[in-house]
C-alpha cells in the first residue's frame, strides 16, 4: 500500500537539549542517527530508552525556559513596581532618558534609544523608535541583557529556525513582519512552554482559542505545540485583532489580555477618540486601565525587537542562529511510535520529536490517519518501509500514568514486563518516589497493544501558592530560598516536598509564597 508523501520545508524550533547527547552515526541535515539495537537484544530498548532520555532532556530545557519566562512575566523588583503599580509616571525629560540609556548601554546608548535610523541600520515595521525612550522599555532591555541573558541568547538562536516561516505568513496577511518577536516574549520560541493559565506552545494558546482557530487539542495531538499549525492560527488571530482594534500595539495587548478588556479600557479614556493608534496603548498603560502584565507587554515586545534585530549593538555578539529545517511529510494510518518512525527514517528519536512536537505521547493516535514529518529525503524510504512493517512492530512502548498508591512492581505485573525493563526505559525513575499522574514509559517487546492499555493522561497540575498568613505546617518563602533549602530546613525529602505542594524542580518560588510542609 502506497503512503501519501509530501515534500515540504519550513523553519522550525528546536529544543537544544533534544539534540545534545543523542546517538551518533551518519547524519542527515546535521541530525544524529540512532544505531540499530544489537543482534539478539531481546528487550530492544535502545529506541525506547532514547525516547525516555530525549523526553527528559526536553523537560529540563522547558523548565529552564519556564523559569526565565516566569521571571519575565512576574517581575516585581522595587524599581519595576514603582514604575508600573503606582500613579502614572511623570513625563521624563529627554536628557534624563539619554543619561539612562548611556548608563545601560555605554557611550553608544544615546544613539541606541530613540535615534533615527542611519544608513545601513535595520528598519522596523512596528513603531519602535517613537517609544524606545519609554522607561519600561529600558527596564526590559536591561532585563534581557542581564537577568535573562543566558536564556535570551538561546531564544535568539532558536529564532533562526522559525523567523523566515513566520515572517512569510505575517506578510501574506498584510501584518507587520516584526510581530515575529512576540514569540520571544510569549515562550522563548519553545513548543513545550506551558503557562500557569494553561496556555501552551510557542504562541501560548489556551485550548478554547486554539480550537476556535482550527487547532486540534486532545490527549493524543496538541497542535498548539506544532510550530507550523500554531503560527497559522496565531497570524489569523492577530489579523482579526488588528482589524478589530485598528492598532498593532493594541492588537498585541489584546493578544495578551483579550480584545474585550482592551475595548473596556479604551471606553474609559477621556474625550472622544476618532481613531485608535499605537499611542492609545500607552495612554491606557499610563492610566493603569490594564493589568500590569498587559501594561508591560508592548514594552517587552519593543525591547525584544530592538535586541533581536541588532543583537551586536546590545552585547549579544556570539549568536549562532539555527538553520531552517527541511522535512518530508508521510501519512501514518494508525498508532505508531515516533521511535519506530525514527528507525524507519534512519535518524534519532530526538530528531523526530523535534519535527513532531504535537504528538504529546510520543505515539501517533490509534485509528486516526495523521501526517508525520521526517527529515528531508527520508520520506519515500519511510513510506516503503512502513508498508512492510508488521503490526506488532509499530508500537514498542505505551505510556502509563501512575494512580494513587501504585507501586512499580504492580505496574510491571499489569503490563507483564520486569521492573528492570521499566527502569531502563525511564532514566532517573525512582521506585520509591512515584507520584500520582506521573508518566512512565512501558516497553511492549513487540506485542500487540490492546485498547485497554491506552490510558488517558490526567489534567495538568498547576501550582497554586497561598498568599497571606502562614499557618501551622507551612513555610513562607524568604529571599534566596529554593525548594531544596526549604526541604532540608524541615528535614523532609525534596521529592516529598515537591509532590506535597504540586511543584516540579522547574517551579519558581518567590518571596512571600506560602508552602505546605509534609509530615516526616
Amino acid at each position: 500500500m502506497r503512503r501519501n508523501l509530501t515534500v515540504s520545508w519550513w523553519p522550525g524550533v528546536v529544543a537544544a537539549a533534544l539534540l545534545a547527547g543523542c546517538a551518533g552515526g551518519a547524519t542527515r541535515l546535521g541530525l544524529p542517527v540512532a544505531p540499530e539495537p544489537a543482534a539478539g537484544d531481546t528487550t530492544r530498548l535502545a529506541h525506547v530508552d532514547s525516547l525516555g532520555h530525549a523526553v527528559e532532556r526536553a523537560d529540563q530545557e522547558a523548565a529552564a525556559d519556564q523559569a526565565a519566562l516566569d521571571s519575565l512575566h512576574g517581575r516585581d523588583t522595587t524599581r519595576a513596581a514603582t514604575l508600573t503599580d503606582s500613579a502614572p509616571a511623570p513625563a521624563v525629560r529627554g536628557e534624563d532618558v539619554a543619561r539612562e540609556a548611556e548608563r545601560l548601554f555605554g557611550p553608544e546608548g544615546r544613539a541606541a534609544v530613540g535615534a533615527a535610523a542611519t544608513p545601513g541600520e535595520p528598519l522596523f515595521d512596528i513603531d519602535v523608535t517613537t517609544f524606545a525612550a519609554n522607561r519600561r522599555v529600558l527596564e526590559y532591555l536591561e532585563f534581557f541583557q542581564v537577568d535573562a541573558r543566558d536564556r535570551f541568547e538561546i531564544w535568539l538562536s532558536r529564532l533562526g529556525r522559525y523567523e523566515g516561516m513566520i515572517r512569510e505568513r505575517l506578510r501574506a496577511r498584510g501584518l507587520p513582519e516584526d510581530l515575529v518577536y512576540l514569540t520571544l516574549i510569549e515562550s522563548g520560541l519553545s513548543n513545550t512552554a506551558v503557562s500557569r493559565a494553561r496556555a501552551v506552545g510557542m504562541w501560548q494558546f489556551i485550548a478554547g482559542t486554539a480550537r476556535l482557530y482550527g487547532l486540534t487539542v486532545d490527549p493524543w495531538v496538541d497542535e498548539r505545540r506544532d510550530p507550523y499549525r500554531a503560527t497559522g492560527a496565531a497570524v489569523s488571530y492577530l489579523s482579526d485583532l488588528v482589524q478589530r482594534l485598528g492598532s498593532v500595539y493594541l492588537a498585541a495587548a489584546a493578544y495578551n489580555a483579550g480584545a474585550g478588556r482592551i475595548e473596556r479600557g479604551v471606553a474609559r479614556l477621556p474625550g472622544e477618540l476618532d481613531t485608535l493608534t499605537d499611542h492609545t496603548f500607552f495612554q491606557l498603560a499610563d492610566r493603569r486601565y490594564l493589568r500590569r502584565e498587559t501594561r508591560d507587554y508592548v514594552p517587552k515586545l519593543i525591547a525584544a525587537a530592538l535586541i533581536a534585530k541588532q543583537p551586536e549593538r546590545y552585547g549579544f555578539t556570539d549568536i549562532e542562529k539555527l538553520p531552517p529545517l527541511l522535512f518530508d511529510e508521510v501519512t501514518i494510518p494508525d498508532a505508531t511510535g515516533l521511535d519506530v518512525i525514527a528507525r524507519l527514517a534512519d535518524t534519532s528519536v530526538a530528531a523526530i520529536l523535534e519535527l513532531n512536537p504535537q504528538f504529546v505521547r510520543g505515539i501517533t493516535p490509534p485509528t486516526r490517519e495523521v501526517t508525520v514529518r521526517v527529515p528531508r529525503g527520508a520520506g519515500v524510504t519511510v513510506a516503503q518501509r512502513y508498508d512492510t512493517l508488521p503490526a506488532t512492530a509499530r508500537i514498542t512502548f505505551v505510556d502509563h500514568y501512575v494512580a494513587l498508591g501504585q507501586t512499580l512492581s504492580e505496574i510491571a505485573r499489569r503490563y507483564r514486563v520486569t521492573v528492570a525493563m521499566i527502569q531502563s526505559a525511564n532514566p532517573r525513575l525512582s521506585a520509591r518516589a512515584l507520584r500520582p499522574g506521573q508518566r512512565i514509559i512501558i516497553p511492549m517487546s513487540g506485542r500487540i497493544v490492546p485498547p485497554a492499555a491506552w490510558s488517558i493522561p490526567p489534567e495538568p497540575r498547576y501550582r497554586r501558592i497561598l498568599r497571606g498568613s502562614a499557618a501551622a505546617g507551612t513555610h513562607r518563602v524568604r529571599a534566596g530560598e529554593n525548594a531544596s533549602t526549604i526541604a532540608r530546613l524541615y528535614g523532609v525529602s525534596l521529592d516529598a516536598f515537591l509532590n506535597y505542594n504540586g511543584l516540579t524542580t522547574g517551579s519558581v518560588l518567590r518571596p512571600g509564597d506560602i508552602l505546605k510542609i509534609p509530615g516526616k
